[in-house]
C-alpha cells in the first residue's frame, strides 16, 4: 500500500560525539537530505544528547538501537534508550524510534506525552533466510502496536533476500520504512520507490555505509523523486560492482530520451539464482560483467548467434512479449570497430586508403580469456588477425585459442613477446584496474613492437599501459571508448531502439 506523496531522503548519521554530529546535520542538509536519522547509542552523556536534539538544523528521526555494538554506556543500556527517547518526545523531536523490544514498555506513555512527534516502531532481523511470509508476519506485530509509522531493518547475505523486502512494502496498512544491511541491500533503497516507499537513506559523502547510497547519487544519479510502480529496473550485474560506471550513463540517458527506466548496480554472487528471483517484467535487462559473462549463456531462454559463438554474453533483455530472456554480447563490436577506426585514422593521417580490416593480417596479442577476452578473440579472428593469448589460468587460454585457431602462451612469457613489429595489443584483464593503478601488462620499453594497444580498464581513464604507450609513440584505444560503444549497444537493446549517441558521449567524457 503507497503511502507516498513526496519521496523524502533521509541521511543516516552514526556519530561519536556531539560536535560530529551537528556538522554532519550540516553536511545532510547542503547534500540534499529531507531529514536526519540521529543514531544516538554512541553519545555518552544525555546532557549532550539534548545539545544535539536543540541544535538540529534539519527534522530528525531519533533512534537508539538496543543490540548496536556502538552503545557507549556500560550501564544499563535500556536505561538509557528510555532517557534519549523520553527526552527526544519532550524536545519535541519530528520522529522517535522505539525498538519493537521496548514498545510494549513505553508506547502508551510516549503516544500520551509527544506533541507532534510521529513514533515509528522498529525491529532489526539478524541475517539468515526470510521468508515473505515471516516478514509478512513481523509486519503485522509491528503494526499492532499501533505506531504511526513501522520500520524494518533486515541483514541480507545475498541480492536475493531483498525480494521479500520489498514484498513488505506492498502490504503494509501503515506507512514503512525498510532497508536491507549490507552491500547486497542496496537496491531496497534505490528500487524502493518502485514499490511504495515514502522514504529512503542515504549516506553522507566520504561516509560510506554498506547498503545506503550517497546522499548525493540519490539526488542527482538516480533521481528517485521520478520512480514509479511503471519504471522498468535495468542494471549491472557483476561481482564486485563497486566500480561500473553503467548508472553515471544510462540513467541520464533514460531520462534524456523520455523513457522510464532506472539502472543501478547489482551485486550478484549467483546469476542463475538471482535471474530466478527477480523474474517479473518490470526487471527488463541487465548488463553482464565479471565473472557472470560466461554462466549467462545458460541462463537465457535464447542467446543471439554471435554471443553464443564467442561463449559470452554482456547483455540480457526481457523479451516483453513472452518474457523470455534474450542474450547478446555487444563487446564484441564496440571493441573490434574502436580498434579498427583508431587503426584506420593512422592509415588516413599516413596517406594511405584502407580498403580491409586494418586488423587482417597482424598479431593480435589478446592478455585475458574471461568474457571480455572471447570477444576480442572471436571478433579479431573474425577480421583475419592471428591471435595469440595469455592468460593466468593457462587451461583456460588454450582452451580460447583453440577455439580462434590461435595459439596460448604462458602468461609469464608475455613482456618479452616480439616475434614481429606492428602486433596489436589488447588488455582485457584486470592489470592496472582500481585500486592496483600501478601494475601494467608490458613494460614500457617493449610496447614499441605494437602498433596499437588497447586497454579494456577504464577506471582509471587512463591506465598506466595506455601512458606509457602514449609515451613511445604508439596509438592507443582507451577502455572508455570501449565502454560507450558497448553501452550504446546495450541502450539500444534495453529500449527498443534509442539511441542518443552524442548525449551518452558527452556524459562518459564530463564523468569519468
Amino acid at each position: 500500500m503507497g503511502f507516498r506523496e513526496k519521496l523524502l531522503v533521509c541521511a543516516t548519521i552514526e556519530s561519536e560525539t556531539k560536535e560530529e554530529m551537528v556538522k554532519s546535520m550540516e553536511i545532510a542538509k547542503e547534500e540534499g537530505a529531507d531529514l536526519v536519522e540521529l543514531c544516538m547509542e554512541s553519545i555518552s552523556h544525555i546532557s549532550d544528547v539534548e545539545l544535539v536534539l536543540k541544535q538540529r538544523t534539519l527534522p530528525a528521526i531519533v533512534s537508539f538501537r538496543l543490540n548496536s555494538q556502538k552503545i557507549s554506556c556500560k550501564g544499563d543500556s535500556k536505561h538509557k534508550c528510555l532517557q534519549v527517547l523520553r527526552l527526544a518526545v519532550e524536545l519535541d523531536v519530528e520522529f522517535v524510534e522505539i525498538d519493537f523490544e521496548l514498545a510494549s514498555d513505553m508506547i502508551n506513555e510516549v503516544m500520551q506525552k509527544r506533541e507532534n512527534s510521529k513514533i515509528i516502531v522498529s525491529s532489526y532481523v539478524k541475517c539468515g533466510i526470510h521468508s515473505k511470509e515471516k516478514l509478512g508476519n513481523l509486519l503485522i506485530c509491528l503494526q499492532s502496536t499501533g505506531a504511526d509509522i513501522v520500520k524494518l531493518v533486515t541483514e541480507v547475505a545475498y541480492i536475493t533476500d531483498v525480494a521479500p523486502v520489498f514484498h513488505v512494502l506492498t502490504l503494509s496498512q501503515v506507512p514503512v520504512i525498510v532497508r536491507a544491511v549490507g552491500d547486497r541491500g542496496l537496491i531496497s533503497q534505490l528500487l524502493g520507490p518502485k514499490y511504495g516507499a515514502f522514504m529512503v537513506s542515504g549516506s553522507l559523502g566520504g561516509k560510506s555505509i554498506p547498503g545506503l547510497p550517497p546522499l548525493l547519487s540519490i539526488k542527482n544519479i538516480y533521481k528517485l523523486d521520478n520512480v514509479d510502480v511503471d519504471t522498468k529496473v535495468f542494471g549491472v550485474v557483476s561481482n564486485p560492482v563497486g566500480h561500473s560506471k553503467g548508472p553515471l550513463l544510462h540513467n541520464p540517458a533514460f531520462r534524456f530520451c523520455g523513457y522510464n527506466g532506472i539502472y543501478v548496480p547489482l551485486l550478484v554472487d549467483n546469476i542463475k539464482e538471482f535471474l530466478r528471483v527477480f523474474s517479473c517484467s518490470d526487471f527488463a535487462g541487465f548488463s553482464i560483467g565479471l565473472p557472470h559473462k560466461e554462466a549467462a549463456v545458460a541462463c537465457c531462454d535464447e542467446v543471439d548467434p554471435l554471443a553464443k559463438s564467442i561463449g559470452a554474453v554482456n547483455t540480457i533483455v526481457r523479451r516483453p512479449i513472452d518474457g523470455k530472456l534474450v542474450g547478446y554480447n555487444t563487446d564484441c563490436d564496440a571493441c573490434i570497430t574502436a580498434i579498427e577506426d583508431a587503426l584506420r585514422e593512422r592509415q588516413i593521417s599516413n596517406g594511405e586508403e584502407p580498403n580491409v580490416s586494418p586488423i587482417a593480417g597482424r598479431l593480435f596479442v589478446l592478455v585475458g580469456a574471461g568474457g571480455a577476452g572471447r570477444a576480442l578473440a572471436f571478433g579479431a579472428k573474425s577480421k583475419g588477425a592471428r591471435v595469440v593469448i595469455f592468460n593466468r589460468n593457462f587451461g583456460r587460454g588454450e582452451s580460447l585459442a583453440q577455439a580462434v585457431s590461435g595459439e596460448a602462451l604462458p602468461i609469464d612469457h608475455l613482456d618479452a613477446f616480439c616475434p614481429e613489429n606492428g602486433m596489436i595489443l589488447a588488455n582485457c584483464s584486470a592489470i592496472g584496474m582500481e585500486p592496483d593503478v600501478h601494475l601494467t601488462p608490458v613494460s614500457k620499453e617493449n610496447l614499441r613492437s605494437y602498433d596499437l594497444v588497447f586497454d579494456a580498464v577504464y577506471t582509471p581513464r587512463n591506465t598506466r599501459l595506455l601512458q606509457e604507450a602514449v609515451e613511445v609513440g604508439v596509438t592507443v584505444v582507451s577502455g572508455v571508448e570501449m565502454f560507450i560503444r558497448q553501452a550504446l549497444g546495450q541502450f539500444k537493446l534495453f529500449t527498443n531502439g534509442l539511441a542518443p549517441e552524442d548525449f551518452m558521449r558527452k556524459v562518459v567524457l564530463e564523468q569519468f
